[in-house]
């Protein structure tokens, strides 16, 4: 039997690191009666695994939300601040409200108006927490592969924006894009002081 109440939920994002794209926050309430089988932390699992446990989740989860918090609000609130709002957001979402929320990591967000615990390495130690992350990174890795089409030449699709040195080739290539986080000091060291850098623009 678990230590924890019926309705707790898992919250947990994807993208709180990468240079380029949203933060992505997603709340599960998993239903013990149907059971999702294989859950883990979304990043040790293959991306064909990820998406098949992603509609199990959908299916079989009392409750679930994703959030999607874009870059203009990391750059204006950090990203710290905007991942709590994402949580929080999260956790406002989902019908029914659980009686706990356990967060990845190790800082609850203090808006959050249930009771809360943060975790470190939750989503490799909760199911709920798990299941979190695999909604968060699904989602998160779909949106970055529709940006690949409309910023091309940054590899957004096989990077997702993160730190790589494809990446940091592109920045110093073609300079930064409207998705990159001007408030992250890497992207700041790339721009050529054109907002727009780097977008094709319509002919």
């Amino acid at each position: 039997m678990s230590k924890w109440p019926l309705m707790t939920a898992g919250v947990d994002e994807a993208g709180r690191g990468p240079l380029a794209g949203p933060v992505v926050v997603s709340a599960v309430i998993l239903n013990p009666l149907k059971r999702v089988n294989g859950l883990a932390d979304s990043k040790v699992l293959t991306a064909e695994r990820r998406e098949t446990l992603a509609a199990r989740i959908r299916e079989r989860a009392i409750a679930f939300s994703v959030i999607v918090i874009d870059v203009e609000h990391i750059d204006r609130l950090n990203i710290f601040h905007a991942t709590m709002l994402g949580m929080t957001r999260a956790v406002e979402e989902l019908k029914p409200q659980p009686e706990l929320a356990l967060i990845d990591g190790n800082h609850a967000p203090k808006t959050i108006s249930v009771n809360k615990r943060a975790i470190v390495d939750g989503d490799a130690l909760e199911y709920c927490i798990s299941a979190a992350s695999i909604l968060a990174k699904t989602v998160r890795d779909k949106i970055m592969c529709e940006y690949d089409a409309v910023h091309p030449g940054y590899g957004f699709a096989s990077h997702k924006g993160y730190s790589t040195p494809e990446h940091f080739a592109a920045l110093n290539r073609l300079g930064p894009c409207a998705i990159h986080r001007r408030s992250f000091a890497p992207v700041q060291a790339c721009s050529m002081g054109d907002l727009f850098a780097g977008e094709v623009v319509a002919a």
